[in-house]
Formats: C-alpha cells, structure tokens, sequence
C-alpha cells in the first residue's frame, strides 16, 4: 500500500494518512484486505482524477477489473469524500471506511444523521473484526 500512496501523491497533495486497518474480505472468501484512508488535496475534478489518476495507479499495482465487484483483488481505491461532500451514502455503513475516516478527519459529521463520524467508528468497531496494523 506504500507504493500506492506514493503514486497517489505524485497528483496531489497528502494531507492525512490513517493507521492501516485489517478487515474480513466483504462478498468473498478471499484473503484479508487492509485499508488505510488518506486526505488528499488534488487540482482535478473528481472524474477527471478517477479515470486518469486511480484507475492507472490500480492497474500498475495489478488490479484486472472484471463483472465481479468484490473478486479478490490487490488493489482498490475508493473516494468517500470530495470537498467534505460525500460520494455516496453506502460508505458510512461501513467499518473499514469509517474507522480509517474517523482517525483523519473526527470533526466530519454523517450527513444523513449528523452523528459525528467518531461515534460511528466506535459503534462498528463493536459490530465488526477490525485490527489497526
């Protein structure tokens, strides 16, 4: 994951970087992922960075994209958030997001419930096997 970051901030700024956090494969058997959530200051649309920044990053590191959206795969890049407004609503369900967010950014608050998103972590912390690393 290192390389990764590296890559990442040949494109922008690297604000905050997590602890890396081990969790369960999510929809398949396969090994343990390790998540890590960085805050990252980039010039480019968020479009723009995910077709010409995130998918060649995930590519070089031998990420193969298939039908299956949760195939094993050593390489993901999500965003959460884009100008502290979220992507989507689907990530703060989600322990291995919440918890990496929780650690960078513990003002940010859930837009559909205002919880602080410390409370949130803390609350899927007990729900979900998560291992800081």
């Amino acid at each position: 994951m290192p390389k990764a970051l590296r890559l990442l901030a040949e494109h922008g700024v690297l604000l905050r970087t997590s602890s890396y956090w081990e969790s369960q494969a999510v929809g398949t058997s396969g090994p343990n992922y390790w998540n890590v959530c960085v805050s990252l200051k980039s010039p480019l649309e968020l479009d723009t960075f995910k077709e010409k920044v995130i998918r060649p990053i995930e590519s070089q590191l031998g990420r193969n994209r298939t039908t299956d959206k949760f195939a094993p795969r050593p390489m993901d890049i999500d965003v959460i958030l884009c100008d502290d407004q979220p992507v989507g609503e689907y990530w703060f369900t989600l322990a291995y997001v919440i918890v990496p967010l929780a650690e960078i950014y513990p003002a940010y608050r859930i837009p559909s419930t205002q919880e602080p998103v410390t409370k949130t972590a803390t609350r899927l912390r007990q729900e979900v096997w998560l291992e800081a690393r």
